[in-house]
């Protein structure tokens, strides 16, 4: 009981802290735009100026081989010139820190399957509807483009329109209420045009099969 309460507390803490970074608020707006700013400059640099310079692999091989022979060379000149070493912090994760993600990890997995079962067994309509429709858009939106581009796409859009939309709420449902408005018009219009179609057409056929 302890642990599944612990479990839902990191998942709401977690929540929040995401909810934070996507809408740009309570001190977390230097973390979302530094998640902009690498997720542009990294497409840029795998996939923009005309091709792929890099990849991920070799781009993470070549830092941190940078970086290794900066820190090596630094701590032995600090050695021979009697200066400080590095600053190099010694990191460990905490075998709770693991746990938490483990037991996160699990929450979330066994979600998704217990999804997948009551849609597979037509138990949840609404659930079936939704995740039809998510999937379907899905699809659409990544066939128009290749598989990074649009992981790209979706982690700028997450970080953008959230926020626009918060900050120009009252200005956006105005727009989005008049849309609507003018859809409900024109809907109105084509099923008096549609039927005033289907009434000529009927009579047509009527007139074409009352002659011998």
């Amino acid at each position: 009981m302890d642990q599944t309460t612990a479990v839902a507390g990191t998942s709401l803490i977690v929540g929040e802290i995401a909810w934070d970074v996507v809408l740009w608020r309570r001190g977390r707006a230097d973390v979302s735009a530094f998640l902009l700013a690498t997720t542009v400059s990294s497409w840029l640099l795998f996939f923009g100026f005309g091709g792929a310079c890099y990849t991920l692999l070799s781009l993470a091989s070549t830092v941190l081989l940078l970086l290794l022979t900066v820190l090596f060379l630094w701590a032995k000149a600090a050695r021979l010139l009697n200066r400080p070493e590095p600053p190099v912090p010694h990191i460990r994760v905490s075998r709770q820190a693991i746990d938490q993600v483990a037991a996160l990890l699990h929450s979330g997995l066994n979600t998704l399957f217990s999804a997948f079962h009551d849609i597979s067994l037509g138990k949840d309509s609404s659930l079936f509807c939704q995740v039809f429709l998510s999937l379907w858009i899905i699809s659409i939106l990544a066939s128009l483009t290749d598989f990074p581009t649009f992981c790209y796409t979706c982690i700028v859009a997450l970080l953008t329109i959230p926020a626009l939309y918060q900050k120009y709420q009252e200005c956006v449902d105005r727009y989005i209420r008049f849309a609507y408005m003018n859809l409900q018009m024109y809907e109105v219009v084509y099923e008096r045009f549609s039927m005033k179609c289907f009434v000529r057409v009927r009579d047509w056929v009527i007139e074409v099969l009352k002659d011998p």
